[in-house]
């Protein structure tokens, strides 16, 4: 019935927010040497308190420089810090950084911010990406939409992905989620049990792509999203 649903919306929301902001914000500023660990382990904590579960198709390339994901709600990113052990690093939005509590998480873990709104800020993202795979061992998690979306088909892939993965010539690793909105639908404020399904895709190459890779990136991940509603009922 909608009103468990909504019900559901909002425990959903509770949930990620009081772990976010009373434990795993500390837990990662007291604990700054372990806070891959915190976190993943806190992110599957928020699922099992939401009655999610997670399924993976496919293996994680724990090689790739990048792993580019299509993007429904938080709930893609709280199912892949608790599916996998990777420490990899987010590109968010400036305005996220500025949000009181999931903009503590994203400094204290020493995510990348991006400015849409200047100009610079695709230099600046350049600079961070290259920094981030020459000096450390994590790798770049971003969506290339850019934002959430609403619908199956996936919205036009934002052309900065596309510029540093050839800049740096990365290996690209795509991912395709769904079941993530039926868990919690951000648009809909509604709620449900069910299962959050990753689909772990070839990886690319890019150092020797050819020149149409991301068109064919973009191609092959609707398909495989059509294909997953189509042949198990999983929406995106």
């Amino acid at each position: 019935m909608k009103i468990f649903a909504k019900i559901r919306f909002y425990w959903g929301a509770f949930v990620i927010s009081f772990v976010t902001a009373v434990i795993m914000i500390p837990g990662i500023m007291l604990f700054p040497k372990h806070k891959a660990a915190i976190m993943h382990y806190l992110n599957r904590v928020s699922m099992f308190l939401m009655g999610a579960k997670l399924t993976q198709e496919g293996e994680m390339d724990k090689k790739a420089d990048m792993y580019v994901m299509n993007h429904q709600g938080i709930i893609d990113i709280v199912g892949f810090e608790a599916l996998q052990k990777n420490h990899v690093r987010w590109v968010a939005k400036k305005e996220l950084f500025d949000a009181i509590w999931f903009g503590n998480l994203l400094r204290h873990g020493e995510m990348i911010s991006l400015d849409r709104g200047n100009k610079v800020g695709l230099i600046k993202l350049l600079k961070d990406v290259k920094e981030t795979i020459n000096d450390s061992e994590r790798a770049i998690a971003i969506f290339p939409e850019g934002t959430r979306a609403k619908s199956q088909d996936l919205l036009p892939f934002k052309q900065g992905t596309n510029m540093i993965a050839k800049k740096l010539g990365l290996k690209v690793q795509p991912i395709v989620i769904t079941g993530s909105k039926w868990v919690l639908n951000e648009h809909d404020k509604t709620g449900h049990n069910g299962t959050v399904h990753y689909k772990f895709l070839p990886t690319i190459d890019v150092s020797s792509a050819d020149d149409n890779w991301f068109e064919t990136l973009h191609e092959t991940m609707q398909k495989e999203i059509d294909d997953e509603y189509t042949n198990h009922h999983r929406s995106r």
